[in-house]
């Protein structure tokens, strides 16, 4: 069975009006397609995003493993995040999202990545990083892409919100391979 390796901007739009099961579908067929295999790097969304792949049937063929590093010392410990970055610039930065995405790669039998870190609240917020702030970083096609969101809401919405947008923004990264 063959897939295509991009959609067209009208079933791009058709995709995003979907749920995650229909994003889910489209990054499980281009990781088939493509021969390669998935590994999550999670802090605040606890597993969530591995969980929504492995709720996928058939997902052993492309979920390679997923790593939750909710403290400072695991994201060191399980995917090599530099302690002088977290140190410097927090554990919910660019630099740190970026290394636990590239992490996730180099610990794992993956070719594409994805990693979150942020703050969910309750607690936790500052001036500079208030509540909803939230990193994320894929690997994919050789290159480390990166960004950062602001989602409104409790606890559950942000990690919720964090969730679907990192497999929305893989589904969109898929478009930009050959």
């Amino acid at each position: 069975m063959t897939y295509p390796s991009s959609l067209s901007k009208q079933e791009l739009k058709a995709l995003a009006g979907q749920g995650l099961e229909a994003y889910l579908d489209y990054i499980s067929k281009q990781l088939l397609a493509y021969g390669w295999r998935l590994s999550t790097a999670e802090s605040c969304t606890g597993g969530l995003v591995a969980a929504a792949c492995t709720d996928l049937p058939g997902s052993s063929q492309w979920f390679d493993r997923g790593f939750v590093s909710y403290a400072d010392s695991a994201k060191t410990e399980l995917l090599g995040v530099p302690a002088t970055s977290i140190d410097s610039q927090g554990a919910v930065s660019e630099p740190v999202v970026r290394a636990m995405a590239e992490g996730a790669l180099a610990h794992s039998h993956a070719q594409v990545s994805l990693a979150i870190t942020g703050i969910a609240g309750p607690t936790g917020g500052s001036a500079e990083k208030p509540i909803g702030t939230v990193w994320f970083g894929w690997c994919l096609g050789g290159q480390t892409y990166s960004e950062v969101m602001h989602f409104a809401g409790n606890r559950a919405t942000v990690r919720q919100a964090a969730l679907r947008h990192a497999m929305t923004r893989l589904a969109a990264l898929f478009q930009k391979l050959p």
